[in-house]
């Protein structure tokens, strides 16, 4: 199935992409409508934190991590890949610009920290516990997660 189609009704006996088999996992635990909107802020929150905290550390980690990520997004989507570079470079010049200013570290650390409280707030309210617990490879779902909701919107398919 090409990259660029949305994915077919399970009914077909057209084999699922890994990307939506993934996407559709980790749904699962997150269907509260409470528990989405808290998601859909609070994952870009610790992305943009945790690129802050890595910068702080040395910028080269930050890139380290993003190119890590992109290349695993490349194996699933190049729709969510670029869309995902296009984001992380945004969130690399406010992190550069907040460095500059001086309060890269201490908002990083508030930012990560709320937005992972609140994380597990909108878990408690699901009644299920996150999906990186079973795999760690679902806290790189996660923005992905937030992107297909988007893309569904705006009718984009991944």
């Amino acid at each position: 199935m090409d990259s660029m189609q949305t994915p077919l009704p399970e009914s077909m006996d057209t084999p699922q992409r890994k990307v939506d088999t993934l996407l559709q996992h980790y749904g699962l635990s997150h269907t509260h409508p409470v528990n989405e909107v808290i998601h859909f802020v609070a994952i870009p929150a610790i992305m943009f934190s945790l690129n802050g905290l890595l910068f702080a550390l040395h910028p080269a980690l930050v890139f380290v991590l993003i190119a890590g990520s992109l290349v695993y997004y490349a194996r699933l989507s190049w729709p969510f890949t670029l869309c995902m570079l296009l984001l992380s470079s945004v969130m690399l010049a406010l992190v550069d610009a907040m460095n500059v200013a001086g309060v890269l570290v201490p908002a990083s650390i508030g930012i990560f920290v709320v937005a992972w409280i609140f994380q597990f707030i909108g878990h408690h309210l699901e009644g299920k516990k996150p999906s990186f617990f079973e795999d760690v490879q679902y806290l790189l779902v996660g923005p992905l997660f937030v992107l297909s909701k988007a893309f569904e919107r705006l009718g984009v398919r991944w």
